[in-house]
């Protein structure tokens, strides 16, 4: 007997997996009957595996069992990404209604006894001897998320796991939600011209088309990263400045002008919860938890590679801090230099030191032939075509669809594009599965679809378009995401694309493909000013390159401190109060940090990253995965930048292989060694002490 997925609500457009998300049928009424049928009916089927008395295979019961979690996500993922990218209160209201109903769900899958001794059963069985790598990794790691879902506790404990996982959920989005309504809580209407001046052209049309779209006059200064930055950088006022800068350390917390978002209480009890998830499953902290399935060791493994950059970068960073706040007493009159002083004069001196500027590259990174060069990389190197694809149904009008077709012309995945920031979208950039390379024995294979959403500044009126080159390189960073996703060549769900990769190894491609934005072969695709049409010269590239270690130690050191604090706050007894997490984080700024915030910065009340996504006790992983890239990409500097036959062997190791191996045994069979630390350094031009 074989489980059967029943379609009852056809007419419930979330409900429809076949083809594409119809998102122009979505609507706030469909969320709730959705979510309830996807999940009794997933939960029907799995009781009708578990009951089924024969001894399971393969195709008996893995099969059907992906089969239930494909669909899971085409119904569930839509919702939860357009909460993240089309905000609207409704909306929210609706997602976050449904979270204990998912946290729920989740949590019976993972208890579920019946399942977990079908997994062991196969695992035992004659049948095993004979299956792939990649199916025995899926076994494998099915088994050890049934432990860590507490398959093993008794019955109240059970309960209390189920308690904890459902209140984190509603916590961890509460969190995030906060943040964005306290971004968005905050803005100024500036009427006065002199005010902003400094701000170039193209930010000052950004702001003019934000009062606009509130229908105001003057210029609109917001939170959203692309105004915020602006004036950071910009803006001559430093009384602005000032203000800008406190309005954003102080968003979603105590210390804001409106404090109804305030995450103050919410940040304790989630590090609480975590804390008494981990001791229930036997560990000392939530940061062991984390490591479990992670590629790291131990605590003290994290620890020592953190404080060992940390040693290398630290007396680098003081140099360069003393440096800039030299440069800025003399040439910019700034006697008691200040944090919101930073990106102003950090601006200046690049100029006066290597003579370039953010806002004078980008005339030549239009974002048409950005992505021209993007897409041109991709082919390149991994033997793939580009095509965009029109009439799909998207989220925005701005939305665009694109195809990627091997060299016999069969279509190999799809990815979504979402470049500009606009109100109601969450912040920041991220890579997302809309839908997972998988085999269905009864329809055949289904292509991976990525979301890659960025908040880039939008074309103001006629005007095109145009990158500074951090983010040209986040867009190559979220590519490299979805290259992951897209060019697996797994047909097993769980292994599928970042399916089942640890999270410290998740970054690897990510990172690796921001090295080509570096490099004369991928700026010459890239590049073409708005104006004359021509590539980077010689001259700026070569400032361009020297301006990649500039402060490169700052900014090292800043990675370190985020990674130290989130680390340390998760493998310490939990804290009892907002305060205390305060304290933590003096502590560590104590120990790596160079520029120190006013006392009432609230950083972490803003730091969706571990209070609300997927990087609690792993944000070191930026930095464990930026070695890894960093070697990788060594590699094409020795062969060839865009040799194909070296993109061919990252293709062919690192990206198909998906979760089904090993990261560390992937990385050395693509570089025939063991990483080293060595090309991190050198393109970040730090040099070791």
């Amino acid at each position: 007997m074989t489980a059967q997925i029943l379609h009852t609500s056809d007419a419930n457009p979330l409900l429809d997996v076949s083809g594409l998300p119809k998102f122009e049928s979505f609507h706030v009424e469909h969320i709730a009957p959705a979510v309830e049928t996807v999940i009794s009916e997933n939960l029907a089927a799995i009781d009708a595996l578990v009951a089924d008395d024969a001894d399971p295979t393969w195709e008996t019961f893995v099969v059907p069992l992906e089969r239930l979690h494909n669909r899971f996500e085409r119904v569930w993922g839509p919702i939860g990404h357009l909460d993240g990218v089309k905000n609207s209160d409704l909306w929210h209201e609706a997602y976050t209604g449904c979270l204990d109903m998912v946290s729920d769900y989740s949590t019976q899958i993972g208890q579920n006894k019946g399942l977990f001794d079908k997994f062991r059963q196969l695992a035992h069985s004659e049948e095993y001897t004979h299956y792939s790598l990649a199916q025995k990794k899926v076994i494998e790691d099915a088994l050890r998320d049934f432990k860590l879902s507490g398959i093993d506790l008794p019955a109240e404990q059970q309960g209390e796991y189920k308690r904890i996982s459902q209140r984190l959920s509603q916590l961890s989005s509460a969190f995030g939600n906060n943040v964005l309504k306290g971004t968005q809580a905050w803005s100024k209407l500036v009427t006065d011209e002199s005010e902003l001046a400094g701000l170039p052209d193209a930010s000052m049309g950004l702001l003019a088309q934000l009062a606009e779209q509130k229908d105001q006059k003057g210029w609109l200064v917001t939170l959203d990263i692309p105004s915020y930055l602006a004036v950071m950088t910009y803006a001559d006022n430093r009384d602005l400045r000032e203000e800008v800068y406190q309005a954003f350390a102080t968003r979603a917390s105590d210390q804001a002008d409106n404090t109804e978002f305030d995450n103050s209480p919410l940040m304790p009890e989630i590090l609480q919860l975590r804390h008494q998830k981990a001791q229930l499953l036997g560990f000392e902290s939530s940061a062991e938890l984390s490591l479990a399935t992670k590629m790291a060791g131990s605590t003290q493994a994290v620890f020592q590679f953190l404080n060992d950059l940390a040693e290398q970068s630290k007396p680098q960073a003081e140099k360069e801090l003393a440096a800039l706040k030299a440069f800025a007493q003399k040439a910019l009159g700034l006697q008691d230099f200040l944090p919101w002083d930073v990106a102003y004069a950090s601006e200046k001196y690049k100029q006066a030191t290597l003579n370039l500027s953010k806002e004078a590259l980008k005339p030549y990174f239009p974002v048409t032939k950005v992505i021209e060069g993007l897409f041109a990389v991709t082919e390149r190197l991994f033997g793939v075509r580009v095509r965009e694809k029109s009439g799909v149904p998207v989220w925005h009008d701005e939305v665009r669809y694109f195809e990627l077709v091997d060299e016999a012309d069969e279509l190999k995945a799809g990815f979504y594009l979402d470049l500009y920031a606009r109100e109601h979208k969450r912040g920041g950039a991220w890579m997302d599965s809309a839908i997972s390379r998988w085999q269905d024995p009864k329809n055949g294979l289904q292509v991976p679809v990525a979301y890659l959403v960025c908040n880039f500044t939008p074309p103001v009126g006629d005007t095109p378009a145009c990158l500074t080159h951090d983010e040209v390189t986040t867009l190559f960073h979220e590519f490299g995401h979805g290259l992951h996703h897209m060019l697996t060549e797994m047909e097993h769900f769980d292994v599928s694309g970042i399916n089942g990769v640890p999270w410290d190894a998740v970054e690897l491609p990510s990172q690796f493909m921001e090295n080509f934005c570096w490099e004369r072969e991928g700026i010459d695709l890239m590049t073409a000013h708005v104006d004359t049409g021509e590539t980077l010269p010689d001259e700026w590239l070569a400032r361009l390159r020297e301006s990649r270690g500039f402060q490169s130690a700052m900014m090292m050191v800043r990675q370190l401190e985020f990674s130290l604090f989130d680390f340390g706050l998760h493998a310490a007894e939990p804290v009892e109060d907002s305060r205390a997490i305060l304290a933590h984080l003096d502590k560590v700024r104590e120990q790596v940090a160079v520029v120190k915030p006013p006392a009432y910065h609230r950083f972490p009340h803003s730091f969706a990253h571990i209070f609300a996504g997927g990087y609690a006790a792993g944000y070191y992983s930026y930095k464990w995965a930026e070695v890894l890239s960093a070697d990788a990409f060594s590699l094409f500097e020795e062969t060839g930048i865009l040799n194909p036959d070296t993109g061919a062997r990252f293709k062919n190791t690192i990206l198909a292989a998906g979760g089904s191996v090993n990261p560390m045994a992937l990385f050395k069979q693509f570089r025939g060694r063991e990483p080293k630390i060595d090309a991190l350094l050198r393109h970040t031009g730090i040099k070791a002490a």
